[in-house]
């Protein structure tokens, strides 16, 4: 029987579930895009060095014109090309574009944003090819996701087109997402490297954001917690040391390569900082373990020794530490020193080596989407962090 006080009660929850969100509140907050808009129009270094990065950069122009496709294959099906170039590209657009509005107050670039947005909102369907799919779904959902978190306070992105956008998070993204940490395509728990399982905790915790929906947000900070896949901070950061007083932590993909290992530190990264923005805070979880696992990875990638410890799953035996792909450059070091050692005041000695190193090689800033190489690779963050995310 249809009771009105139940229906009151219901409503009262939904009402709290959408206002326990923080909007803007994915990689940035309302009060960091202040930051950000100080430190360019001072012409402040090092943040207007990633700015010239970011308005130098293609995807950021005024006249980009998004390739969105009603199917999108990444890894090969045999039949079908991959096409997902078109996706991570016209994501990157999104985000620099957002943030270049976001910052510079010029609706001309809003535009353009909403008109890629709303592109793919009104045509994709689906991700298909191989297992890849999942991997596609992961990093460009969670980047998507962070694109529209920035332009939903733009008046001219009308609220159908908003939620319109949502639903092609939760349909096309979320679904594949949540079905692959589920059944991670029927293998062992252990068989999928920790960035698989990273990047689509990042996506649902992201689309969680955007949509209002606890579930969906719950469900990637549980995973992160307990999972049974190697996406648990516990079994991603598997194997801790003491080192000169300092505790260090080996990744799980320590000994496959440095390109995949830095890869899992960016997702973790990004997760932890949206997840703190909510008020969740994930970087102090197990005593700090995102910060031991960071420092390990940084601390070999600059070129210092680390101790290891053979690592064994169902597939693999990896008895020494790989430096294939040693000095790997990712824009992913800013989040992590702004906020253990400019927030927190904690030792990040070898992510902040690692921080400058990156930004020295990138013209004296992180830069974003293509100014790491073409390839999907090149678009694996978002990036600009120097801007986006440098507190001192």
């Amino acid at each position: 029987m249809f009771c009105f006080k139940n229906s009151v009660c219901l409503f009262a929850l939904l009402v709290c579930h959408v206002l326990a969100f923080v909007h803007p509140g994915m990689l940035h907050t309302e009060a960091d895009f202040t930051r950000m808009r100080e430190k360019v129009s001072s012409s402040a270094s090092p943040w207007i060095l990633s700015w010239n990065l970011l308005t130098a950069n293609s995807h950021s122009s005024a006249s980009y014109k998004p390739r969105p496709a009603t199917i999108i294959y990444r890894g090969s099906d045999g039949v079908n090309a991959q096409n997902y170039g078109q996706l991570f590209n016209d994501v990157a657009a999104a985000y620099a574009l957002a943030l270049r509005w976001k910052i510079s107050g010029n609706d001309t670039y809003a535009n353009v944003a909403v008109n890629v947005l709303n592109a793919w909102s009104s045509t994709l369907t689906s991700i298909q090819g191989s297992s890849d799919a999942a991997l596609a779904a992961g990093i460009y959902g969670y980047q998507f996701a962070n694109a529209a978190e920035i332009m939903r306070s733009y008046p001219g992105w009308k609220a159908e087109s908003q939620t319109a956008f949502g639903t092609m998070l939760q349909e096309v993204f979320y679904s594949i997402n949540h079905d692959f940490l589920v059944r991670h395509n029927n293998a062992a728990t252990d068989h999928y490297w920790a960035n698989w399982d990273l990047c689509t905790m990042v996506s649902i915790l992201a689309i969680g954001i955007f949509n209002d929906n606890e579930t969906m947000y719950d469900e990637a900070i549980t995973y992160f917690k307990s999972g049974v896949g190697n996406g648990n901070i516990g079994k991603f950061v598997w194997k801790e040391y003491t080192v000169d007083g300092q505790i260090l932590g080996q990744g799980q993909e320590s000994g496959r390569d440095q390109g995949h290992n830095t890869l899992g530190f960016a997702l973790v990264g990004a997760l932890a900082q949206m997840a703190y923005n909510q008020d969740d805070d994930l970087f102090a979880y197990g005593n700090s373990r995102i910060l031991a696992g960071s420092e390990y990875t940084a601390k070999y990638n600059a070129g210092f020794d680390v101790p290891y410890t053979t690592y064994q799953n169902s597939d693999v035996t990896q008895t020494v530490i790989s430096n294939h792909s040693r000095g790997t450059l990712r824009p992913q070091w800013e989040l992590l020193h702004a906020h253990y050692t400019s927030l927190k005041g904690m030792n990040a000695t070898f992510i902040g080596i690692m921080r400058d190193f990156v930004n020295c090689e990138s013209g004296g800033a992180e830069g974003g989407g293509g100014d790491y190489g073409s390839s999907s690779g090149g678009f694996d963050q978002l990036g600009y962090g120097t801007l986006t995310f440098r507190r001192e």
